[in-house]
């Protein structure tokens, strides 16, 4: 594990502490609850979800934690970073491919031991679902995607990936990509 892991572990510790000590509500996501669902670990940063009503508290705990928030130009995340050396950052998102989280997406989150802390984390199905709709034409290595793909396919309901991502072509591409490598099986 590298220094920059250590910082980003750190990150998640920390912010996950404070929203459960003093809310609001959130949900690990991104490639950090796939992680926990047994994808490789991501190097970049953490994500979490709050409800797009609760971004401002979210913002607000995280400060006062020790956080430093930067309101980004993008109007569907915050970042907060961690004053190390290594700059950890932790992505706050309140709306994913353009949908508000709300409260039912994180009462969705299943409870799970995440680095000695328990905390909601997103399932597999609803992350590939947001990662696959992240896809667009300027943002589309589906190398990136396979080996996460390939560590948690058994625990993904590949039937709800494909009706969610029906009239997307990049997520389309990427499905018929992994079924081909025989990563997924194709639909009877």
């Amino acid at each position: 594990m590298t220094c920059h892991q250590d910082a980003l572990r750190d990150g998640l510790k920390r912010a996950a502490s404070a929203l459960k000590a003093h809310g609001p509500s959130f949900a690990l996501a991104g490639g950090y609850a796939l992680w926990v669902h047994g994808a490789p670990e991501p190097v970049h940063d953490v994500d979490l979800v709050v409800a797009e009503t609760d971004s401002d508290a979210a913002a607000a705990t995280l400060a006062a934690a020790g956080f430093q928030i930067e309101r980004t130009p993008e109007d569907w995340l915050f970042k907060a970073s961690t004053s190390t050396s290594d700059g950890a950052v932790v992505d706050v998102l309140h709306r994913v491919d353009g949908v508000a989280v709300d409260p039912d997406l994180l009462g969705a989150a299943d409870t799970c031991d995440v680095l000695a802390i328990s905390m909601p984390v997103l399932s597999a199905t609803v992350v590939t679902c947001q990662r696959l709709l992240a896809l667009h034409e300027h943002h589309c290595n589906l190398g990136l995607l396979l080996p996460a793909t390939r560590a948690i396919r058994e625990q993904v309901d590949w039937t709800h990936v494909r009706q969610a991502t029906v009239d997307d072509d990049f997520a389309a591409a990427f499905l018929f990509l992994v079924e081909r490598l025989g990563i997924v099986a194709a639909p009877e």
